[in-house]
């Protein structure tokens, strides 16, 4: 055993042995391998981290793994894990092992040492390094220059921080409701930073810095953008006729801009704009003719600076057409309701004219009919009168010659009295009908 893996049995020699009979069989030799001898110790493995794969990030990390690849033939496996960037792991194997975690690992630079064995020795070491910061930058503070409280729309604020480890990457900025935005840590450090513009009212600006890890540490403060002076109207029609051109003047800082608010009711506030001059004096001219209706006006400034002011007193102005126009109108619209009103009238007389002449003809036919009626009513009522006169003669003739039963002196009584009575009744049914269709 030279511990070089040879093999033992190709130094051995070839018996032959006779043990009479037939002639022997060949002797079985069994084939052997033999493994390629090793030239060299392996080389440096290649290290790679999940969790910090990039050695010139920083990381708030403090957990770390790192793995490698175990090419064959390698029999052990040594490591070590220092602040040192040229450790040494050593002549001792761990083990046989392709990966390697540590927990809870101090803030700063690390550096994870490893080398290979084979059967032909040690490999170089191989050095990995992570960098590690849980901390975050040093507290700091926000100040305004001109103090929190400013007309001023673009404030100049200071702040600056540092990290001891990772450094200062970058701040995060909100102003207000606004969005996060972005600056770099070189403008904080050597010059103010001075704010967008900001419009009149209270808010806060809250800023964050990013150490190089990820880590931030936050100041918050409140400030608050004075309005300027709103501009005064000094003159404006009241009243104004359709057609007119509107004409606003008034008077508010130099050379700044004025914007005119114009809402008519209900609907939403139209803005124009105009330039004030060196005296600080302004006119405004409407391009639009304005309609009919009841205005309020408004203005508000923009300074140079980019300062704003707050809405100036609201003024009221009546657009009307003019006199004659709106008599016209007023004629119009009591025609548009009378004209309607007389044909309706009319028609309404055709209707009654019309009734009243089919009511004519029909009372007309009714009379003629009722009066034929009567006149064969009066012949029925003849004719019943002398039917009856006969049979009350024929009676009066029977008692002349013989004396009534008193059946038929009854019935003669009878007859007579059933006379009158129809006679009454038909007059009295005739009246009643001449008197309702007179």
């Amino acid at each position: 055993n030279d511990g070089q893996g040879t093999n033992i049995l190709a130094s051995l020699g070839n018996a032959q042995f006779s043990f009479g009979g037939a002639a022997p069989a060949a002797p079985i030799v069994p084939k052997t391998t033999t493994p390629p001898a090793v030239s060299a110790a392996p080389s440096a493995p290649s290290v790679s981290s999940p969790t910090h794969p990039d050695s010139n990030k920083w990381y708030a990390q403090k957990g770390a793994e790192f793995t490698w690849a175990v090419p064959a033939g390698v029999n052990g496996v040594s490591i070590y894990f220092s602040q040192s960037p040229i450790s040494n792991p050593g002549s001792v194997s761990d083990g046989l092992f392709a990966s390697k975690s540590y927990e809870n690992i101090g803030d700063g630079i690390w550096y994870f040492h490893i080398k290979m064995r084979n059967s032909a020795g040690w490999g170089p070491v191989a050095h990995f390094k992570i960098q590690i910061d849980t901390q975050p930058p040093e507290p700091f503070e926000v100040k305004f220059t001109d103090g929190n409280e400013t007309d001023n729309p673009k404030p100049t604020v200071l702040f600056d921080t540092t990290d001891s480890l990772s450094g200062v990457d970058y701040y995060e900025i909100k102003i207000g409701e606004g969005d996060f935005f972005s600056i770099a840590p070189d403008i904080a450090k050597s010059n103010p930073y001075t704010l967008p513009p900001q419009a009149p009212g209270k808010r806060s600006i809250l800023v964050q810095a990013f150490d190089g890890a990820g880590n931030y540490q936050t100041a918050v403060e409140e400030f608050e953008i004075l309005p300027i002076k709103s501009p005064v109207i000094t003159e404006y029609p009241e009243e104004l006729q359709s057609g007119e051109p509107l004409i606003v003047r008034g008077s508010t800082y130099p050379n700044s801009q004025v914007i005119i608010w114009l809402q008519r009711e209900k609907d939403d506030p139209k803005s124009f704009t105009a330039t004030s001059d060196q005296d600080g004096k302004f006119t405004f001219v409407a391009d639009e003719r304005l309609g009919d209706g009841i205005y309020k006006l408004w203005a508000e400034v923009i300074d140079g600076r980019g300062a704003k002011s707050g809405p100036s007193e609201k003024v009221t102005l009546v657009v009307q057409k003019p006199v004659a126009v709106q008599i016209g109108l007023k004629a119009i619209d009591a025609l548009a309701v009378l004209i309607p009103l007389i044909a309706l009238i009319i028609l309404l007389l055709i209707l009654l004219w019309y009734g009243w002449h089919k009511f004519s003809l029909f009372r007309k036919r009714i009379i003629k009919e009722t009066k034929e009626a009567e006149q064969a009513l009066h012949k029925a009522i003849k004719l019943l009168k002398e039917d009856i006169e006969d049979r009350i003669k024929l009676l009066e003739k029977t008692k002349l010659e013989r004396q009534l039963t008193k059946e038929e002196d009854k019935i003669m009584k009878q007859l007579r009295k059933d006379l009158d009575d129809a006679e009454k009744f038909a007059r009295k049914e005739i009246e009643d009908i001449e008197r309702e269709i007179k």
